[in-house]
């Protein structure tokens, strides 16, 4: 995935700039916020204000906290959002808690998402085994057991699939619908 920063909106520029503009890796189990500064900056945005014209602000207002490991801003905001897309942020959510019994719960709410191809394709690419079809459970799976092996192959690529599964919803929930 290609993903741009300047796709977005030049608040949410400067937000992503705080870490690697979108491209950092996110631990697997994070132990709390990785800034003070995004998190302070987010609470001062509602996400029609951020994301105006986007498919979905509120799912992409919680992919941003669940960027910067804000868990529990991440999940107020999924929680309220009674879609395929909130459950999906929803459920990678509860991974990283992590709580692979209630994200296995979210994903099976997801459904078939849109992003779910391309997802296997990247997947498949940083050298996570997903097959034709993204199975999201299975990623679940995989993610508890890289967590529990730190610095390992397998860690490295969880959180590249991850990262590659963040920016591709969170770039379908905050593009802008014409």
């Amino acid at each position: 995935m290609d993903f741009r920063v300047s796709d977005y909106n030049p608040a949410v520029q400067e937000i992503l700039a705080l870490a690697e503009n979108g491209l950092r890796p996110m631990a697997l189990a994070p132990s709390g916020p990785t800034s003070a500064e995004a998190r302070k900056r987010l609470k001062t945005h509602k996400p029609s204000e951020l994301f105006a014209g986007a498919r979905c602000p509120q799912g992409a207002m919680s992919g941003l906290y669940l960027y910067f490991s804000c868990l529990d801003e991440a999940h107020s905001l999924a929680q309220e959002l009674e879609t395929p897309d909130g459950s999906f942020w929803h459920g990678m959510m509860h991974r990283q808690e992590p709580d692979p019994g209630n994200a296995g719960y979210w994903f099976r709410r997801v459904g078939k998402h849109a992003v779910f191809p391309a997802l296997a394709e990247a997947a498949t690419r940083l050298g996570y085994k997903a097959g034709d079809r993204w199975d999201p459970l299975g990623f679940i799976h995989y993610c508890e057991a890289a967590r529990r092996r730190p610095g390992s192959k397998e860690e490295k690529i969880a959180q590249a699939v991850q990262l590659a599964e963040w920016q591709l919803l969170f770039d379908y929930c905050a593009v802008k619908v014409s």
